[in-house]
């Protein structure tokens, strides 16, 4: 699984924040979860043609992967992905460390909500 984070503002985007996901993966129930492995983070960057805004939420949810990497996952190969990124905003979270990107639209066009 991915542990998603709230790296946007508008109240459309959910997940986790820092210090929660540190409380939940701190507590021993979680280290028994013999059936789950926690393999990286995603977020949602706001839906904006602000550059730096973007690039700063990107740049936030790689900033916990490393803070979650060296405290909680320090020697395990699987924690590996974070997934940021969309059709519109993928160039940018590339460039600040996405290594899973979603880009639906660009390949099957918008999506028909009628």
């Amino acid at each position: 699984v991915l542990l998603q984070f709230r790296i946007a503002e508008e109240e459309s985007k959910s997940g986790f924040l820092l210090e929660e996901a540190e409380l939940l993966l701190s507590n021993n129930w979680f280290e028994n979860l013999n059936n789950v492995r926690v393999v990286g983070v995603m977020g949602m960057a706001t839906f904006s043609d602000d550059e730096k805004k973007v690039r700063a939420e990107f740049k936030k949810l790689k900033g916990i992967f490393d803070h979650l990497k060296t405290n909680f996952f320090t020697g395990n190969a699987w924690f590996k992905e974070i997934s940021m990124g969309m059709s519109g905003d993928y160039q940018i979270a590339i460039e600040e460390g996405s290594n899973m990107v979603r880009i639906g639209s660009s390949i099957f066009g918008a999506r028909n909500y009628s």
